[in-house]
This record gives C-alpha cells, sequence and structure tokens, in this order.
C-alpha cells in the first residue's frame, strides 16, 4: 500500500495534528468530533458525514482505552483498531486518540473552529460538562453544533447482542505496537528448553468416572447409573509441574501427599516424566482426591475426598528449607486452599524464597476460603475474575476497575486476570510517555470447548516461562492464552505440549497475515 493511499497515515499524535492545523485564523476550517466509537455504527458514520459538511478538515478524537469504564469489559474494540477504523472513512481527515479522560485539554490546544456533539447532549437542560466545552470554545470564539438526533444507535447494545469477531485483528494490532512478532513466539517457546523452575502447592488427583443413565428412582429423585470406566490424572499444582516440563523445563515439585496409593499414583506419573519429587508424607490426611461422575457428556457430581486441616509445623519447616535450597530461575506457588497454604505458613514461605528467581502466585478458590492478595509483591500473578472479585469483596463493579484494584492492593509486577471465554486483560506497570496503556486484553483462543477445567494451570505454566526466559508480559499473556485454549479443546488434565501450542501460533498467524 502506497503511503498516500495508507489510511492510517491520518493518525496523528495531538502534537503532530497541532503543527498540521496550526494556529488560527486559518484558512481552512475545522471541525472536532470526540466519543468512545467503540463500534463504528450507521449512527456514528451520519454524525461524522454531518460534521464534513460544516467545515473543511474533520478531526475524530476518540476516548483512550483507559478511560472508559461505561460498560463490563469496555472497550470491546482497543484504541489502535478503533483509530485505525475511523481513519478508514473518506469523511475524515485526521484521527487522534486522546489520553486524557475529557476532551477539554485537547480543545484548547487544537481550537477547532466547531466541536460537534449528539442531539442528545443538547436535549433539555445543557450537561455541566457539555458547559465546560462550550466555555473553553467560547474562549478563543469556537462554536459548539449539535448533530441531528433523528438515527441513534449503542456500541453497547451491539456487541452486548452479537459481538463482532475480531480476536485475530486486536492480537495483531496488540503484537505490532508492541514490537512483538510471530517468530518472537516461537523463539520465545524454544527458550523453554533447561529453564529451572520450582513448583510449590497442592496435589488434587483428578478422576473422571465415565457413567451411563440406566434409570431413575420412582419413588424418590435417585439417578441410577452403570459405571463404564474411570481414568485419573495429576492434578492440582502436580499438572502446573507436567506442563511446565512438557514445555521443556527442569522441574522440582514440592508438595504434601498422604500415605496411601494415590501418592504412589502420583509420584510414579511425575517422575516418569522427568520432575524431581520432594513429597513430604503426611500419613494423617489422604492424597487429595477429586473424582468427578460423567455420563452423555453430562457433569452429574462431584465427589472430594479431602482434608483441608492447615499442615503441621514441622511440614512447613520441611517446606521452607526446600524452597530456600532448591535453585530454580522461577517458583510457582500454586495454591488449591487444601492446607499447605495457610495465614501462617504464606508469610513464612513467601520469606524463604532466595532473591534472583521471578515469584508466581495462583491461588484458585472453588469451594474454599482463599485470597490471592496473600501473595503480594510477587512478580505474576494469575486470578480467575471470581477469585479477584472474592479478594476484594467486590460482586459489581465492572472488570477493568475491579482489576485495576486488585493490581494495586496486591502490588505485582503483573496481572494476568482470566476471563474465561471472554479471554483475558493483563495489568502491568510503567507505559511511559508515548504508550501510558497499564493494561491489555487479549482474547480467548479457543474455538472447540471440550473440557475448560485445568486450562488456568496450562496459562500460569506457560506464561511464567515466557515471562522468566523473554521478561515481556506481552509474550506471556499470548503463549499463556494459547496454551490455555490447548487446555480448553481436550477432555481431561492433560499438559500441553510446544508442539500443539505452535499449531495454534501458525492458525492465528494465517488469519492475522491481511495487511
Amino acid at each position: 500500500m502506497s503511503p498516500e493511499k495508507d489510511y492510517r497515515r491520518k493518525i496523528k499524535t495531538r502534537e503532530e495534528l497541532r503543527t498540521i492545523l496550526g494556529a488560527r485564523p486559518r484558512a481552512k476550517t475545522v471541525i472536532m468530533c470526540h466519543g468512545t466509537f467503540d463500534i463504528v455504527h450507521p449512527g456514528h458514520v451520519r454524525h461524522l458525514m454531518y460534521c464534513r459538511d460544516k467545515a473543511d478538515l474533520l478531526v475524530a478524537s476518540l476516548t483512550s482505552d483507559e478511560h472508559i469504564a461505561k460498560g463490563n469489559l469496555r472497550p470491546y474494540v482497543p484504541q489502535d483498531l478503533r483509530a485505525m477504523n475511523l481513519a478508514a472513512l473518506e469523511s475524515v481527515d485526521y484521527v487522534i486518540i486522546d489520553h486524557n479522560a475529557t476532551p477539554l485539554e485537547n480543545l484548547r490546544l487544537l481550537q477547532p473552529d466547531f466541536f460537534a456533539k449528539g442531539y442528545e447532549y443538547v436535549h433539555g437542560s445543557v450537561h455541566p460538562k457539555t458547559r465546560e466545552e462550550m466555555d473553553i470554545l467560547e474562549s478563543y470564539g469556537g462554536e459548539m453544533i449539535f448533530t441531528p438526533g433523528d438515527v441513534v444507535y449503542s456500541s453497547s447494545a451491539i456487541v452486548d447482542m452479537v459481538p463482532p469477531r475480531i480476536a485475530h485483528d486486536k492480537l495483531a494490532l496488540l503484537m505490532k505496537a508492541e514490537g512483538v512478532t510471530f517468530a518472537d513466539l516461537r523463539a520465545a517457546m524454544k527458550s523453554f528448553a533447561g529453564r529451572r523452575v520450582h513448583v510449590v502447592g497442592d496435589t488434587i488427583v483428578d478422576t473422571y468416572s465415565y457413567c451411563t443413565v440406566i434409570g431413575g428412582g420412582t419413588k424418590t429423585p435417585t439417578l441410577s447409573v452403570r459405571h463404564d470406566h474411570t481414568v485419573s490424572y495429576s492434578g492440582g499444582a502436580a499438572v502446573v509441574a507436567k506442563h511446565l516440563r512438557k514445555a521443556g523445563a527442569n522441574v522440582d515439585f514440592s508438595s504434601v501427599l498422604g500415605n496411601d496409593a494415590l501418592r504412589d499414583f502420583v509420584l510414579k506419573d511425575l517422575k516418569s516424566e522427568g520432575i524431581r519429587c520432594h513429597e513430604i508424607v503426611d500419613s494423617t490426611r489422604p492424597t487429595t482426591q477429586k473424582n468427578l461422575f460423567i455420563a452423555a457428556s453430562h457433569r452429574l457430581l462431584k465427589l472430594d475426598h479431602v482434608d483441608n486441616r492447615n499442615i503441621a509445623d514441622r511440614i512447613v519447616t520441611k517446606l521452607t528449607e526446600q524452597v530456600a535450597s532448591i535453585e530454580c530461575d522461577a517458583i510457582v506457588f500454586s495454591d488449591f486452599h487444601h492446607g499447605l497454604f495457610n495465614v501462617s505458613s504464606i508469610p513464612t514461605l513467601i520469606g524463604a524464597i532466595p532473591k534472583g528467581p521471578i515469584k508466581v502466585a495462583d491461588s484458585q478458590v472453588a469451594s474454599r476460603w482463599g485470597n490471592i492478595l496473600d501473595f503480594k509483591g510477587f512478580d505474576l500473578i494469575t486470578p480467575n475474575e471470581r477469585e479477584a472479585r472474592f479478594a476484594l469483596g467486590d460482586q459489581d463493579s465492572v472488570v477493568r476497575p475491579m482489576a485495576l484494584n486488585l493490581f494495586t492492593k496486591v502490588d505485582c509486577k503483573y496481572l494476568i486476570l482470566k476471563l474465561g471465554e471472554r479471554g483475558i486483560i493483563t495489568y502491568r506497570r510503567g507505559g511511559g510517555d508515548q504508550d501510558p496503556r497499564q493494561f491489555f486484553t487479549i482474547d480467548s483462543f479457543v474455538e472447540n470447548l471440550v473440557d475448560p477445567v485445568g486450562a488456568g494451570d496450562a496459562l500460569l505454566a506457560y506464561s511464567t516461562l515466557a515471562l522468566s526466559t523473554t521478561r515481556s508480559e506481552v509474550v506471556a499473556s499470548i503463549l499463556g492464552s494459547m496454551a490455555a485454549a490447548v487446555a480448553c479443546e481436550t477432555d481431561g488434565n492433560n499438559p500441553v505440549s510446544p508442539e500443539q501450542v505452535s499449531r495454534i501460533i501458525d492458525v492465528v498467524e494465517k488469519r492475522s497475515d491481511y495487511t
């Protein structure tokens, strides 16, 4: 695409646009409109066309991502893609992304001859914020214009009704903005080989009992099933270790197990994968097992064999010694709230972490008490939305402000908030003057959902390795999301291989290659 035909040339910084427009009075009149433009719909087009007829040049200003909290997970379309959508319109001459909460500062700087708003802003009494804009315009001789209100659309209503499938567009823009290529993703996975990771956490044996429904009671609501077969997997922190090992890392695993056959099953499984196990046996408690009964793909019942008492002080001492002495590049605390991590053991275990390795924590709340805020100051935490809301006691806030609140309180470097079928949102520190965004989103890569259980463990493992090797939260978020997608598309708690993730990279790259 030649430079003169590349509509992206219209996207300017406010300083660039100030230079292009020049100071008043100008030879050409300028009109500016401002909005979110999450989904550019017919109402927006009519608004922009009306504005274009009122001046020589039309500047479309859009609110940046960090200042949009109108609805849950808004904006749906990230700011760079929203800017491109506007720039592609023939009626628009220039586009700017406003990094302020209101357009007031840019009105003062650019001084357009006209500022256009929709008819709804003048219907009835003038809103105080609109009055502020009018005052600025009047201070230099500008004028407010209100466009006709005969057709009204809502971007949020359109998104809620039929969300557009733009996952690959959003990813391509994120990667371009961050200087990440698909070759970088592949190189990152190759760098996992030999990385040393120490996993500390609760072991769970995930058992799937497959049955056939053969009837029900006539006098009681009792379901009768025939047992067909049973499959068991090493789960909980153990499968995190298996994901890491499958990805190529050298893994040490510390956990508390019972003196039973399930302990032998887990140790045999992990050792066969080349994982170094530092098990601590507690004969007073069983190895945790969660047995899920399934019939015709329906989950009927889950039967748990657990003892959720806090582990004894002597066991805490042994775990602390292991945390302090095992050399690693990354340490992962995988908490499933079955007694290993508790109010007294957590500070001790955290205090034993040596300097050097990156610190990662995941605190999964299912039916047990737990709080990701217990793991403050870590490099990365990966809760899901329910766990985040539980930690904050917040069931009402929209996701992004809630996530920012958690990110601030837990004082971590990076937060990957898992949002299920909606993907993830990642918060990070820094940003700088050129890109002040503190967060970015990645849509789910899942195309054929089979079993979502264990997806978070795959994300935890791959994002940990990526962050450890590349120090890039963007690469970590992408690869973690892709690993989670692989886990969702297979039944059972199986470790994800780099080859499986590579296949997703290939598909996404092919679909993103349209420029």
